[in-house]
């Protein structure tokens, strides 16, 4: 089979576009589809084999995002070559455009002062629900029947006669809901996949979770708790801030967050684990264990959100970076927007009806094949190897690093 012809410049007659290129690249990688290069073309290769030519040949695909990053908004000649007068009315529809962003960015600033304002009105029903929830008041009696009556009486009839009967056979006093937060948040399916059980002996201490805008573009999540054995923390935040300049469409663009540093008390830290080896003297025989201290998952590394990547991280490194940013701020947003206005609903899990699922949650278990009992079996005999070292130098010893980003940071 011919080889390709490599470094060869593509057509530039051949944009995607008349007027400009698109704002993405191709995706050029190993598992690319056959490019439209044209000496690639004319051999009909399939996309198996176009893909390893690419695998094989890591400074074409580099050419090829050069180049094509080379054209992206720029011009194919298409504005330049309008008669004058059209392209006067072209400049007079980029001026519209203008008065249109400005507005823009009015619509967006109004809209965060309504959102300030109607807070102001929710607070107070926020307040009375933490007091209720922490035992210290009792709700109405017009708040209790409003609540009953939203429910389908028929429905749950035989329900809440089992309920009565059993609470009528108990006679511990329960002050307020005990583990409200902590099992709100269980069925807030983003907030549920970061809480470890460990972390679950901290979070029912939780007794509230309060929002607070900035005087700028920006929020603050407020997480009080009670005293509990794992840090004296009584308040833990995390704030989100924005950008000062507005995005395309007059949005606000987020920047960064920040966490409150947590004060652990002494070998309670949830967001670390201890990892214990055995080493063995050459000379001796003797052995000894060495412990590492090393990351695990938490939800309390949700404190601790992930940096902006710098210009020294490469593009895998960047790319998971901005993945967890993009996460961080998605569990922000969910704890601002679901969790804190629905605290009761996503209590009862009457949320969930109304949440969206993605394709893969939906998933069953027979979509997924086993692995080989064999290959689990070798996996155990090498970690099995690896707890023995020959060496004694207890810095030479790397024990496994777990990821901390508990798909966020």
């Amino acid at each position: 089979m011919a080889e390709p012809i490599r470094n060869k410049r593509p057509d530039p007659a051949t944009a995607p576009t008349p007027q400009n290129t698109p704002a993405t690249n191709a995706p050029i990688s190993s598992h690319a589809q056959q490019p439209g290069v044209a000496s690639i073309k004319e051999e009909d290769l399939d996309r198996a084999t176009a893909a390893s030519i690419f695998a094989q040949n890591p400074q074409l695909v580099s050419l090829i995002q050069g180049r094509l990053g080379s054209l992206v908004g720029k011009s194919s000649g298409y504005i330049e070559s309008l008669p004058v007068d059209v392209k006067r009315r072209v400049a007079g529809l980029k001026g519209l455009q203008k008065e249109h962003s400005k507005l823009e960015c009015e619509f967006q600033e109004e809209v965060l002062q309504l959102e300030k304002k109607y807070f102001a009105k929710f607070t107070p029903l926020y307040q009375e629900r933490s007091a209720i929830v922490n035992g210290q008041k009792e709700p109405t009696e017009a708040q209790i029947e409003a609540g009953e009556a939203s429910d389908d009486e028929e429905e749950h009839e035989g329900e809440e006669d089992a309920v009565k009967e059993k609470s009528a056979e108990s006679t511990e006093k329960v002050s307020g809901i005990p583990e409200f937060w902590l099992s709100a948040m269980k069925n807030q399916m983003s907030l549920a996949e970061m809480i470890t059980d460990r972390d679950e002996g901290a979070l029912k201490s939780l007794i509230d979770i309060r929002l607070e805008y900035l005087d700028k573009p920006g929020f603050r999540l407020i997480f009080e708790f009670a005293e509990n054995p794992f840090f004296t923390n009584k308040l833990i935040t995390k704030t989100y801030y924005y950008q000062n300049e507005s995005g395309y469409g007059g949005d606000f663009i987020y920047d960064h967050a920040e966490g409150d540093k947590i004060e652990w008390k002494a070998g309670q830290d949830l967001t670390v684990r201890v990892e214990q080896k055995k080493q063995r003297n050459k000379t001796t025989k003797q052995t000894r264990i060495v412990k590492k201290t090393v990351p695990t998952e938490s939800f309390f590394n949700f404190f601790s959100p992930p940096k902006a990547p710098i210009e020294e991280d490469d593009d895998d490194a960047t790319s998971d970076i901005e993945d967890r940013l993009e996460l961080d701020y998605q569990l922000g947003e969910d704890i601002k927007e679901k969790l804190i206005p629905r605290a009761i609903d996503w209590f009862t899990g009457e949320a969930l009806a109304f949440e969206e699922f993605d394709e893969e949650d939906e998933l069953d278990e027979g979509d997924f094949d086993d692995e080989d009992d064999e290959d689990d079996d070798a996996s155990e005999d090498d970690h099995d190897e690896e707890e023995e070292s020959e060496d004694d130098d207890e810095d030479g010893t790397k024990p496994k690093q777990e990821a901390a980003e508990c798909k966020q940071s």
